[in-house]
């Protein structure tokens, strides 16, 4: 924890008078118009340059020539049947992606919408799944301001006249707009879930103006985090000596994206709402049979503030009303006609039109005196629909139903409460703002890291069962199962009765492929379901026992890998990622460690083609915790990911039993220990198969059995055996607090007896070798070599070594990892020979991974190493998030070459910086536990411990809790 001021890193680099003058800070402080002492700054007129993607070498792209193959083949397969590979490297965005990024709009879970710090609404990702970069020009604020009778007028697009996709074919419309404001003077501070934009006297010199960005992300809300809505206030500042009108303009495209507009039958209309709410209903008719989706952008009346609307103009000659003449009209009349709000929906749009809308806010601005103009977005999408034709209910109409309509609800309540909104979130804020001990650029990048939580793909739905599109299902011969929600339709799949032994992996020159045999096994081992049992059993998985109805129901949440790496909640990555869903929305993080739980008792044995051997195996191995939980049908069709057979990974189980804990002992919910200790026995159990020495230490297996999955390992390994020896642990804690005695023991001899094993054979005297093999990397520091301990530390868990080992092997990153590569100031490589070059064994072990740094971090301060911590994390912003970096804000990547070349923007391990946080300000539970050593409370006879200490390594004989009837072999 830290106890003093790092004063290393306390750089004042960021103060917002560099950016905006002093007096009008001082004039915009009303309302909440001035930006915070602390934020991330850019300046409107700042260069966007396009971002640099990462490439391999030629012997690396020779060592993967095959796998390339074998993806390119899956990925026209899977493109065959009209879906999108989780993997795919060899389609590029038509956007190319650039330093231009900002805060996203609206909570999590219900689809997002990305704005740029210039003004740009990009990133759409309304449908799951598919992100479209592009930017919608039209969709733009816009100022029309008139003074001294209308002699002096001042107009333009509040955004800067460079942006790409203007002023080019197909866009004459918004080319007749004035954009005349060249952003020197205006300035952009995000600080998430906020942001503000200040124009300081631009356009018209003597007025202030500052657009504050509200989203509704408030830490343990899980009504309000869920609402798809976003506030817009101006904040207006008349510095000169006459009246002036001001008039503000938001348009907005009827579009979800890409080329969404242009495919008709899209409708627009007006509405007059409650307490002077008022707007335009834009109702999008979607693609391929994806539910349909309502935007509503509107602006709030007061005594002086009118709205008046546009409910349809193109972009086109070919429209009645085009966006050139909506632009003349604000021109010279500052509104529009009051009558549009009798005018009612609009005809459907035609293929190839784009219909768009507008709404406009008008007030007078006294001299030197102030005003607040407000707007909102929302858009409503009540249905969630994934490739394979399962159908959900989005978390946000628990509380306004399913009717599309309900945006005008959304955008109602939003101007109506975010000023509520802003209380509850300075509230979560300002302790951390506050702190003087902790480093500017810290305070204000863990904030905005959470962005990935709303743009990172989140889906969130209600907890209710799936709607099945029989249409989707595949397979012949398909028997029908009731759904046990009778509101459900029937699901059409071939399900087979659970075996009691399964091949794991075939050759695919032997074993033909067989695409519509699910199998959900029982999940209490070595019983057989009988036919009565199998629907039940089926339908507890489709709608666990937090059911719909339950007062603590948060509804079941899914979020990325990455916008490239399509894959829902993949587990490996997060394992870092979630300490920032248990640090502020708990219940969500539960219900995901629920979901895998449940997934490590059931097997799905249709065969997958594993593209890096090429070998066919089955889905989803019974007792092996899945990689992730699907792409095209989550939940019930898991590990998306094919290329290694994850069933032989090492690290997932490890990882499954260390999170379970961890949140087990931060929340201290014994309902849920209770609940998932079965799948943690039987995560630790499947785990024996890999002890092959019997020395109680898992070995890998000579190829990239983890996270890591370029980078072969052989034999013991320090990043696995760590989290092996961590998960010993945590599993004899969990059973010692749920009183199984006989399980708490088991762990804690085999812990004592690999603790030995581990270290006698990687311990160097300085570090823990990369792993016990021979190869040329064998020795290599790896920066994520104390993962195990990490965890450990953080779960309040007793040391897994000596305090100087540890302190040691993190010295040794810091001087070698971190400080030999380019300074300390671009975080930590992740491989590093010992004499000091950079481990280039393959294209991972070269990369800098963001979250693993902020991991290391994170390691470094529960070791009392907070100097070494800050100065490797501030790597991380300075490369990623600072002016001299390569432009990865609010898309930070996975991780970055020395030269700064990106692999797979917006990630979701950099929320691994939570796990600082979680270091320096451990919870309650985890503070207050007994500080007595929870393995020395857990009786292990004296001829046992006698035996360990002679002998070295003990093999352990499996006990009766062991799998039966599995697949994997056990000797019990």
């Amino acid at each position: 924890m830290v106890s003093g001021p790092l004063f290393l890193c306390r750089r004042h680099s960021w103060p917002a008078e560099e950016y905006v003058s002093r007096s009008t800070l001082q004039q915009l402080d009303f309302d909440g118009g001035a930006p915070p002492r602390l934020a991330w700054r850019r300046r409107l007129n700042s260069h966007a340059n396009k971002l640099k993607e990462f490439s391999v070498t030629f012997i690396e792209a020779m060592k993967m020539m095959t796998l390339g193959l074998r993806l390119w083949s899956y990925v026209r397969e899977e493109a065959s049947h009209g879906r999108k590979a989780p993997i795919d490297p060899f389609t590029r965005e038509s956007c190319k992606p650039s330093a231009s990024q900002g805060v996203p709009l609206g909570g999590m879970g219900s689809g997002s919408i990305s704005r740029g710090f210039r003004g740009e609404f990009k990133h759409w990702q309304i449908l799951p799944g598919l992100c479209d970069m592009s930017p919608i020009m039209a969709n733009q604020f816009s100022i029309f301001i008139s003074r001294d009778g209308g002699n002096k007028k001042f107009s333009s697009v509040l955004a800067p006249g460079h942006h790409e996709g203007i002023k080019k074919v197909g866009d004459q419309g918004i080319s007749s707009w004035d954009w005349d404001l060249s952003g020197q003077h205006s300035t952009y501070h995000a600080l998430f879930p906020r942001a503000w934009t200040v124009y300081d006297g631009e356009p018209d010199p003597d007025l202030k103006i500052s657009c504050r960005q509200i989203s509704p992300f408030i830490p343990h809300d899980y009504r309000e985090s869920s609402l798809p809505a976003c506030v817009f206030v101006y904040t207006l500042v008349n510095t000169g000596r006459e009246r002036a009108k001001v008039s503000l303009l938001m348009t907005w495209t009827n579009s979800i994206g890409g080329v969404s507009h242009q495919t008709g039958g899209h409708v627009n209309e007006p509405f007059l709402g409650d307490d002077g709410v008022s707007g335009v209903l834009l109702h999008h008719k979607t693609a391929k049979d994806n539910p349909p989706v309502t935007f509503a952008i509107a602006a709030c009346e007061t005594q002086n503030v009118n709205v008046t609307v546009l409910p349809n103009f193109g972009l086109s000659g070919e429209n009645s009303v085009t966006a050139r003449d909506m632009w003349a009209a604000m021109v010279q009349d500052g509104h529009f006609e009051r009558q549009n709000f009798d005018s009612g929906p609009s005809m459907p749009s035609s293929p190839g039109d784009t219909l768009c809308a507008a709404v406009s806010a008008s007030t007078w601005v006294e001299p030197h005196g102030k005003c607040t103009v407000a707007f909102a977005l929302s858009w409503s999408s009540p249905k969630v629909k994934f490739q394979k034709g399962c159908t959900y209910h989005r978390q946000y109409t628990r509380f306004y139903g399913t009717s599309p309509s309900s945006a005008v609800d959304l955008v109602h309540d939003a101007l109506k409460k975010y000023k509520w909104w802003e209380e509850e979130i300075e509230k979560w804020q300002n302790p951390i703002l506050k702190d003087t001990k902790l480093p500017e650029w810290y305070k204000f990048t863990l904030f905005n890291e959470l962005y990935f939580l709303v743009a990172g793909g989140t889906v969130w739905t209600d907890g209710g069962a799936p709607v099945f599109d029989e249409k989707a299902s595949v397979g012949k011969n398909n028997k029908s199962v009731k759904n046990a929600n009778k509101e459900s339709k029937s699901v059409s799949k071939k399900l087979s009765k659970a075996g009691t032994t399964s091949e794991r992996t075939t050759n695919e020159d032997t074993e033909q492929r067989n695409d519509d045999e699910i199998v959900f096994s029982n999940p209490i081992v070595g019983q057989e379901l009988a036919d009565s049992d199998l629907e039940t059993r089926i339908n507890e998985f489709m709608h666990p026992p937090n059911s719909q109805n339950d007062p603590d129901n948060v509804g079941r949440f899914l979020y990325l890998e990455g916008i490239e790496y399509i894959m829902w909640c993949t587990y490996d990555v997060h394992f870092y990622a979630s300490f920032a869903l248990l640090d502020l929305f708990p219940k969500i993080e539960l219900s995901i460690q629920r979901d895998f739980a449940r997934a490590v008792l059931y097997e799905d044995r249709r065969k997958v083609k594993f593209l890096a051997d090429g070998n066919w195996g089955i889905r989803k191995v019974k007792g092996a915790v899945a990689h992730d939980l699907g792409t095209h049908d989550p939940w019930l069709e898991m590990n998306a990911y094919n290329i290694h057979d994850t069933s032989k990974w090492k690290d997932l189980n490890p990882k499954f039993v260390l999170q379970v804990y961890r949140d087990f002992a931060a929340t201290g919910d014994m309902d849920f220990g209770r609940e998932v200790w079965p799948a943690v026995c039987a995560a630790m159990d499947y785990m024996n198969q890999f002890d092959r020495d019997g020395d109680g230490l898992i070995e890998n297996d000579g190829f990239p059995d983890q996270t890591y999955d370029a980078w072969t390992v052989h034999g013991i390994s320090a990043y696995c055996g760590c989290l092996w020896l961590a998960s010993l642990q945590a599993a004899a804690a969990m059973a010692h607090r749920l009183g199984d005695h006989a399980y708490a023991e088991k762990c804690t001899i085999k812990f004592l007896t690999a603790k030995y094993a581990f270290e006698s054979k990687l311990w160097n005297g300085s570090y823990f070798n990369y792993d016990s093999g021979n190869s040329s990397n064998s020795k290599s520091i790896q920066a994520d070599q104390l993962a195990g301990q990490w965890y450990a530390a953080s779960s309040g868990l007793p040391s897994l070594f000596e305090e100087n080992k540890i302190r040691s092997a993190l010295q040794k990153i810091f001087d070698f990892n971190v400080m030999k590569v380019r300074g300390g100031r671009i975080g930590a490589v992740n491989g590093m020979h010992p004499n000091g070059k950079v481990d280039e064994s393959c294209m991972q072990s070269r990369e800098i991974w963001t979250g693993v740094t902020y991991g290391l971090a994170a390691t470094m301060i529960l070791a009392g190493m907070e100097e070494q911590a800050f100065t490797t994390a501030e790597g991380i912003f300075t490369a990623g998030w600072s002016e001299e970096g390569h432009g990865y804000w609010f898309q930070t990547p996975e991780g970055w070459t020395i030269d700064g070349h990106y692999r797979s923007l917006v990630y979701m391990r950099p929320l691994a910086i939570w796990a600082m946080q979680w270091a320096l300000s451990p919870p309650k539970a985890i503070v207050d536990a007994p500080k007595v050593n929870i393995m020395e409370r857990i009786y292990v006879s004296p001829l046992t411990l006698r035996a360990i200490h002679e002998n070295g390594v003990r093999k352990i004989p499996p006990k009766g809790s062991c799998f039966r009837n599995s697949v994997f072999h056990c000797d019990c």
